[in-house]
């Protein structure tokens, strides 16, 4: 029984860690698409498209944050800190739409580091 909790959980951890390095990667390619946005015309193509995987990537994130909770009965510690990606997503979508960059960019650059830094602990 031991055995089958620990291969679960680390089966778990393993989702998490790549749902999170997804997230990580989907909010570096927004950056670079921010950047095509000023320098191409194509760039807010590549923008908005990029902002609904981001958002899924979050979700995601969430997703498998409880599945990876759940059968173990662990901390809820993923739960929360992917909850509260997925908040600062649903900000950063709001902001874009509304073309507030000065609130936009920052929160982007804060998202990126705390996603670099929850895949680090991981």
């Amino acid at each position: 029984m031991a055995t089958q909790v620990t291969a679960t959980a680390r089966r778990g951890s393993t989702f998490l860690r790549i749902a999170i390095a997804l997230q990580t990667l989907t909010i570096f390619l927004q950056a670079v698409s921010a950047g095509l946005l000023l320098t191409s015309s194509y760039g807010e193509t590549l923008h908005s498209a990029g902002a609904r995987v981001m958002y899924g990537a979050s979700m995601l994130y969430v997703l498998v944050a409880v599945l990876a909770w759940k059968p173990g009965g662990g901390s809820a510690r993923p739960v929360r800190h992917a909850s509260g990606f997925l908040v600062l997503a649903s900000a950063q979508v709001v902001l874009g739409i509304a073309h507030v960059p000065s609130l936009h960019l920052p929160l982007g650059v804060l998202m990126f580091g705390l996603s670099v830094l929850a895949l680090a602990r991981r």
